[in-house]
């Protein structure tokens, strides 16, 4: 091939790559949108269903079956990885595999994660570990072992996703969350118009509809675009789950690490200030939760992108994303400032009086997002190109002084104190990421900065 050939086959898989990221953020932006819309919908008609203090059990609840996903072991992002680099490298005969290996073991796990949750939960005073008020009246381990239950089957129907991202249509797996939202949304509003307050029935509601829009969208495409890869007994191959594990074990540390980070946090309020301030918290981060859910529209198709210009050694195209995102960056963090001035207008036409949202948790959560998003814009090339280990080594250290540090503050300072902790610790790995993203896209990272 010449060299005139070679810059603008170059110059085709730029744009055609550039252009498909293109589509899914304006896809994503529609999509999530009306998913971000249904969110804060969801919030006043359910705190209207229970109340403050039972809210707040559910908040910390799912945060608490939250970590069963960790169980998955990475798997999801490495299958993503290794999808996005079988699709950019044409081998597509390992595609089937990784997929159908993918699900068997998710499925073993998620079972065997069932049965020992259920055989040691019993063991547990779940009431007291979480200090649920006497006020509450009824157990809250049989809600505890339904979300768990259900957790464990969507935790067995997410690969449809990572799939969806691999091949560059993360739209697409926007549009499964918002059916599983407006599902949500639509049995809540029966609940409110058909029983009384009742948590097991909402959690029931709640955990049901995720799974149900994800086994839809999963027999939709398996039947439809991803015939040819539809998981079956036949493509088990245990074997390729080496090449799986090697870069999902890394994943598997890194997730572990973000729950300790991002899921800890209603636990701590709970165990400290109680239940309805979790509420309190929550109401705060759904509000500005609004900025890091388009700066992930806008990031998400960046990962397996990351993936298929690595494989090709395009690092001119990598510098030219970080750059524009590092601009996208700026206008966010204005954005946040503009929502903290007129975070308690929106609180009060949002849930009313019923909750009072102090101003330095608004003020502490806004800077926290932009620390985040900073995180995430470099997170992600080091997720897409497989260079894991200093993040490992950061998340995991880091979710331990997370917990110790949120404790301390939140003694001294309050409900604040804890995304202050987030805000220290974010601050810290996020300088070493970007380091590291740094050598990444100069071609000059050795040792550590480079596995």
């Amino acid at each position: 091939m010449s060299l005139k050939n070679k810059i603008l086959n170059l110059l085709k898989i730029d744009h055609e790559r550039t252009l498909n990221i293109k589509k899914n953020i304006v896809y994503s932006f529609l999509i999530r949108g009306l998913s971000s819309l249904t969110g804060f919908l969801l919030v006043p008609l359910t705190i209207h269903y229970l109340n403050t203090v039972q809210y707040g059990i559910w908040l910390t609840i799912a945060s608490l079956v939250a970590w069963i996903n960790t169980f998955d072991i990475g798997l999801s992002n490495g299958l993503r990885n290794k999808l996005a680099e079988s699709f950019a490298l044409n081998k597509k005969e390992n595609i089937a595999k990784y997929i159908s290996t993918t699900y068997a073991l998710l499925f073993i796990i998620a079972l065997a994660i069932f049965i020992i949750f259920f055989s040691i939960g019993t063991f547990f005073n779940w009431d007291q570990l979480l200090r649920m008020p006497s006020s509450v009246g009824y157990s809250i381990r049989p809600i505890i072992l339904i979300a768990t239950g259900f957790f464990c089957i969507q935790f067995v129907l997410q690969p449809i996703n990572s799939i969806l991202i691999a091949t560059q249509q993360p739209f697409k797996s926007s549009l499964i969350l918002l059916a599983g939202q407006f599902i949500t949304l639509i049995a809540t509003y029966v609940l409110i118009k058909s029983t009384s307050s009742n948590l097991l029935i909402l959690v029931i509601a709640v955990s049901g509809a995720p799974i149900f829009a994800l086994l839809l969208a999963s027999l939709y495409f398996f039947i439809t675009s991803f015939k040819s890869f539809i998981p079956k007994l036949k493509f088990i191959d245990f074997k390729s789950a080496k090449n799986l594990l090697s870069l999902s074990t890394a994943f598997f540390f890194v997730q572990i690490g973000a729950l300790v980070l991002y899921e800890t946090d209603n636990i701590i309020i709970t165990r400290t200030l109680g239940p309805s301030e979790v509420t309190t918290f929550n109401i705060a981060y759904k509000y500005f939760s609004i900025l890091t859910i388009a700066f992930n529209i806008i990031i998400t198709p960046y990962w397996s992108a990351y993936t298929d210009a690595y494989a090709k050694n395009d690092f001119a195209w990598i510098k030219h994303s970080i750059k524009k995102l590092r601009i996208f960056w700026v206008y966010f963090s204005i954005a946040a400032l503009v929502l903290y001035f007129f975070s308690g207008v929106f609180y009060k036409f949002w849930v009313g009086d019923k909750i009072a949202v102090p101003g330095t948790l608004s003020l502490s959560v806004a800077i926290y997002v932009m620390v985040q998003n900073w995180y995430v814009l470099h997170n992600y090339l080091l997720n897409g190109t497989g260079k894991l280990r200093v993040q490992l080594i950061l998340i995991t250290s880091m979710g331990i002084v997370n917990i110790l540090l949120s404790v301390l503050l939140i003694n001294y300072i309050g409900i604040a104190g804890t995304v202050i902790a987030n805000i220290i610790v974010m601050a810290i790995m996020t300088a070493f990421l970007t380091y590291q993203s740094k050598l990444v896209m100069n071609r000059t990272a050795t040792g550590i900065w480079n596995k």
